[in-house]
């Protein structure tokens, strides 16, 4: 039953949307963006809180959220960890026993409406000001993205460009943000008025529309130095979309997997993460 519940609810919200355009492309469009901003999973599970319990921990005050922020401390240089949507801090669990290793020090936050920290709404363009809050901080000199939080890293440097991060890794993140939409109009099915409202909306209220942000034609991040990890069968985030960043980022290195899908937890993984920081 909750299998078919999950399966058809999309369907209802496109149809719903489609029916709403009808009368008002605009509200249409302003429903369709909160749904998509808005993350329904994410939050810390009680199996996760003891590993969170050992860092150093803070919280932030950003556009009005309050952002958790953790501290795993040591005397090598400061990383950054981003993570993807629908997740949190706990997500980085594995990559940081290797930095603790080497006793980097290590920085992580839970972004909106994710983990700890408070917001209903999630966005890339919010959650790269969230960061650059986190980045002003505690000066990190490398950012270690998954998912949006590689898009994010890519972006942040872009909109914000800091010469003190020398180092930018990438984990599975998307490139294109047409394709992100064009996947939420088919899991919703919701039609051409509907789109085109939503495009116009975000040209609106984010200042880009959906063919205007592709990470890979920024130029924030191209006098660093690059490590894109990307999974060849991924079904999240095709791979083709690392494909295109490191096409056009010079200093940059992909690393292909294959089967292990888009979370990326596997300790090979983390090694190639760990060779690149330290070379």
């Amino acid at each position: 039953m909750k299998k078919n519940f999950n399966k058809y609810l999309p369907l209802a919200y496109g149809a719903y949307l489609n029916i709403l355009a009808f009368f008002s492309q605009k509200r249409a469009a302003e429903k369709a963006f909160t749904l998509f901003c808005t993350p329904r999973n994410g939050k810390v599970e009680p199996e996760q809180k003891d590993f969170l319990e050992n860092a150093k921990k803070d919280r932030i005050k950003v556009e009005g959220i309050e952002l958790q922020t953790y501290q795993w401390e040591g005397n090598q240089e400061t990383i950054l960890l981003l993570h993807g949507w629908e997740s949190n801090t706990f997500r980085w669990q594995n990559l940081i026993s290797f930095l603790q290793r080497e006793k980097y020090n290590i920085i992580a936050f839970d972004a909106p409406a994710h983990g700890y920290s408070t917001g209903k709404i999630f966005n890339v363009p919010l959650y790269t000001d969230c960061t650059q809050a986190i980045v002003n901080k505690h000066n990190p000199k490398i950012l270690i993205g998954h998912s949006l939080g590689g898009m994010n890293a890519l972006y942040n440097q872009h909109k914000y460009p800091n010469k003190e991060v020398g180092k930018i890794v990438t984990i599975g993140a998307p490139t294109k943000l047409k394709d992100i939409m064009s996947h939420y109009q088919n899991m919703l099915k919701f039609n051409a008025r509907v789109f085109s409202g939503l495009d116009n909306h975000f040209k609106k209220h984010l200042g880009f529309s959906f063919h205007e942000f592709s990470t890979y034609k920024f130029d924030g991040h191209q006098a660093k130095k690059g490590l894109l990890i990307h999974d060849e069968l991924d079904s999240i985030a095709p791979f083709s979309a690392s494909e295109s960043v490191h096409s056009t980022w010079k200093n940059s290195t992909l690393f292909k997997t294959s089967g292990f899908g888009h979370s990326m937890h596997q300790d090979v993984v983390s090694h190639q993460i760990m060779n690149f920081i330290k070379s």
